[in-house]
């Protein structure tokens, strides 16, 4: 059995959207919880205040408890964080897009009733290529618990939208017997607040780096020098622990739906 908590960063004024999960096999939950609860006291330390929840957002910009610890520190963090994914075996998967284009393209596409937000679409593709990863594993191995930060003006229509996906998303991952499509999510998706469930700040925080990472291969100003080289080792150290890319972004054989996806994601994560 595995979980995979999800959050994503982007959905404002930002360039690119971007949802990242993280993918925990059960076994590891109750030991990953208490690691991270040791971890957010370690960072209470070094902030001089309690820390209950990583604001990554928060913690990039050196603001509310981060103010005043410098950036050199706040880098040191940051890597920490992801050598502590890393040592936990946890996977990354992802799902990117570029906004203006979705927003100018696919309101013409037929599949656009089917979808209808961009959150949906960032999260319907997720979930396919959580299917596509896991669909091969037996013994129920690879069957998979979604977990995703509160999004309440999503809830109701993505559970739907999961509950009954549209036919022609079924090409994604291969689908034989329709009577079965996405046999690897367990149950309807469940919403939860990211201070109770830790791992949904570590989906924040990789969805953040992403999205970073995105923006500055694509021409956002640096706000330091060397910015993007530095997120550009930090999003090489994340990918050491993405699914294969295969399950995401096929770089051949793709059918007509993972061609959607794959046409409105940016190369820097998407070719590579």
């Amino acid at each position: 059995m595995k979980f995979c908590y999800v959050d994503e960063s982007g959905t404002g004024d930002e360039p690119y959207g971007v949802m990242a999960g993280i993918i925990v096999d059960a076994l590891r939950m109750k030991p990953t919880k208490q690691d991270w609860d040791d971890l957010l006291k370690g960072l209470s330390k070094i902030a001089n205040r309690e820390i209950k929840e990583l604001h990554t957002r928060e913690f990039y910009s050196g603001n509310g408890p981060w103010r005043g610890i410098n950036g050199d520190m706040r880098a040191n963090i940051i890597e920490v964080i992801l050598d502590w994914i890393a040592k936990r075996k946890h996977s990354i998967i992802y799902t990117v897009v570029e906004k203006k284009k979705w927003y100018s393209d696919f309101s013409t596409d037929s599949r656009h009733a089917d979808i209808k937000t961009l959150w949906r679409f960032l999260g319907l593709h997720l979930v396919l290529g959580i299917q596509k990863y896991h669909k091969g594993n037996k013994n129920n191995k690879g069957n998979t618990i979604l977990v995703f930060d509160n999004e309440e003006r999503e809830m109701k229509r993505f559970t739907d939208l999961i509950q009954a996906p549209p036919k022609w998303s079924s090409t994604y991952y291969g689908l034989e017997d329709e009577t079965d499509p996405l046999s690897q999510v367990v149950d309807v998706p469940y919403f939860a607040d990211s201070v109770d469930v830790p791992l949904l700040q570590v989906a924040d925080f990789v969805a953040f780096f992403l999205r970073k990472h995105a923006e500055l291969e694509n021409g956002v100003i640096e706000r330091y020098d060397g910015e993007r080289l530095k997120v550009r080792s930090w999003i090489n150290m994340a990918l050491k622990r993405r699914i294969p890319l295969s399950a995401i972004f096929p770089k051949r054989g793709r059918c007509s739906c993972s061609e959607m996806f794959f046409n409105y994601a940016p190369s820097c994560l998407r070719d590579s």
